[in-house]
């Protein structure tokens, strides 16, 4: 039993089961999405089905992260300890793996209804490129975090088309699309920060080191956007009281945590914590959803 546990960590690190704040951060937004959109609430088995499919993709994210950074992960500080890059697990059976999980992604997406099947594949094949093409960016663009959360993005688009059969371009769907991507910006640019001197070292890019000095101020920019975005799209789809009081103290709680970014010490477990922060934020943002739908049902 423990040479089978010990067998199996190096894959559950691989995927980042590890670590389940990841995983929650992808599913939040598709949470909003399913809780905005007009048919809302959505049935057990299109939640489970969203939910399922989120855990895949976010899986095969990670192992294309790290098939990517393998030569550089060994030499920064953060992930140094991953399984690819210490040896652990090899290349051959990782590529595996990531060819496992977007065949059940593809799977998962063809369990869709039919009435939705054709909008939900179009969006699935469209964000393979980008998904697996991010890790990349950071050899050459400036901001790779931007690429990320147009990634995320689709964690919108695809639960909405899954819902509705259609993407109308609502308020509700624009903006709930925009609170997404411009969070994403936000709280992956301040999980870039913990690897600036790494990055800088190894001559790669994030929007952390872009930002230099002003990086601070243009996360919580992003944040107070969120909080301004969602709110019109909950406006636009008529959301109920419930969700505002939960609304501002979530608003509020993303300007708090931007608060230790600001000192000169911060340490990695800082922004470890404010990326966990982030869960908590959006999560707050969701259940609000979640109980305006209820209300007086």
């Amino acid at each position: 039993m423990i040479r089978s546990s010990a067998h199996l960590q190096p894959w559950i690190e691989l995927l980042r089961w590890n670590k389940p704040t990841g995983r929650l951060i992808l599913l939040i937004p598709a949470g909003w999405a399913l809780w905005l959109n007009p048919t809302a609430p959505p049935s057990v088995v299109l939640t489970l089905q969203i939910l399922l499919g989120g855990l895949v993709v976010s899986g095969a994210g990670c192992i294309a992260n790290d098939l990517w950074d393998q030569r550089f992960d060994s030499k920064v500080e953060r992930t140094k300890r991953r399984p690819l890059a210490r040896g652990a697990l090899h290349r051959g059976p990782a590529i595996a793996l990531l060819l496992i999980l977007l065949i059940l992604s593809l799977a998962v997406v063809l369990s869709l209804p039919t009435s939705s099947l054709s909008i939900c594949l179009s969006l699935a094949c469209t964000a393979v490129l980008p998904i697996l093409g991010y890790p990349s960016a950071k050899r050459w663009f400036a901001f790779p975090q931007a690429i990320l959360a147009l990634c995320w993005g689709f964690a919108v688009l695809i639960p909405w088309g899954a819902a509705t059969a259609s993407l109308s371009w609502s308020p509700a769907l624009v903006f709930s699309w925009l609170a997404t991507v411009v969070w994403t910006f936000g709280f992956d640019t301040v999980y870039a920060m913990a690897d600036r001197r790494d990055d800088a070292n190894l001559g790669l890019r994030s929007s952390a080191l872009s930002l230099g000095p002003i990086v601070v101020p243009v996360v919580r920019g992003c944040y107070f956007v969120t909080a301004v975005t969602l709110a019109i799209a909950a406006w636009s789809a008529q959301i109920r009281a419930p969700f505002w009081p939960l609304w501002l103290l979530a608003a509020a709680f993303m300007q708090i945590s931007c608060n230790p970014l600001n000192k000169q010490d911060a340490s990695m477990g800082t922004y470890g914590r404010h990326f966990a922060q982030q869960v908590q934020a959006g999560t707050l943002l969701w259940l609000g959803l979640v109980l305006a739908k209820g209300w007086g049902a």
